[in-house]
């Protein structure tokens, strides 16, 4: 599936405005459930989940920060 630039844009806005403030909101209420592990396991968590969520996503936020290729000089 190849998506244009200005979807790859508009797609990038959308997950994260709204898709990743619902990701956190999620993992914190996971790791809330947990009763307070330990620091290191929490932290190992966080990063895990941090890197984790953009695996899916990284065709639609790969080159959203270049200049639009379809654009003329």
């Amino acid at each position: 599936m190849a998506l244009s630039y200005k979807a790859r844009k508009r797609w990038s806005l959308v997950i994260l405005l709204i898709g990743l403030p619902i990701y956190i909101v999620a993992c914190v209420t996971v790791m809330n459930w947990l009763d307070r592990p330990p620091f290191w396991v929490e932290f190992v968590v966080y990063v895990v989940l941090g890197i984790l969520w953009a695996l899916p996503f990284k065709f639609v936020f790969k080159g959203v920060g270049q200049a639009d290729p379809d654009a003329g000089e």
